[in-house]
């Protein structure tokens, strides 16, 4: 798995100051994505150990509120198989850091089942805190809304989804 960026003191990505990871590769191909350039799966540079210590360091400052996953596509198959052992490591260390997952794939089509979901997923998800679903969509595009590029993309919960097995969306208010 290749990375294409890492914010260490990151506001725009979720709440807090957050450590944001943009991961390379992504099939959507939405039009006028923000990061178009990470779409290819070899842009970038390797996610190695010394990328997930980088990371982890920078996820130990007392001011960081946790971890966004974005991309490119973190939920693409490929991406899932390469974060997993890097989002145990997080939540091991950091389990009052909360964890972020932007996507593009919707959470009950596609990731609980469908074409986004793999051995590995149901395990990703449980350490997810809040996803961010849905592809952008330039029609739907609102500059006003926080966290999200298109009203279709919905900021869910994940935590109280899961454990109600309904769709409980976070209160930004």
């Amino acid at each position: 798995m290749n990375y294409a960026t890492i914010k260490k003191f990151d506001i725009a990505n979720g709440l807090g100051v957050r450590v944001s990871l943009f991961v390379s590769g992504c099939t959507h191909h939405c039009k006028n994505c923000f990061n178009a350039v990470a779409w290819d799966f070899s842009y970038g540079k390797p996610f190695t150990e010394e990328t997930e210590r980088e990371l982890l360091e920078a996820l130990a400052h007392p001011m960081i509120e946790g971890l966004s996953l974005l991309g490119g596509e973190p939920m693409e198959l490929e991406n899932q198989n390469g974060l997993i052992s890097f989002l145990r490591k997080v939540k091991q260390l950091f389990p009052n850091k909360t964890i972020w997952c932007y996507t593009g794939y919707t959470l009950e089509t596609d990731l609980l089942q469908g074409r986004a979901h793999n051995q590995v997923t149901n395990e990703f998800l449980s350490y997810i805190d809040v996803l961010v679903d849905g592809k952008f969509e330039e029609e739907l595009k609102d500059i006003t809304l926080k966290f999200r590029g298109s009203s279709n993309q919905r900021i869910i919960d994940l935590k109280e989804t899961l454990k109600n097995n309904q769709i409980i969306l976070v209160n930004l208010d």
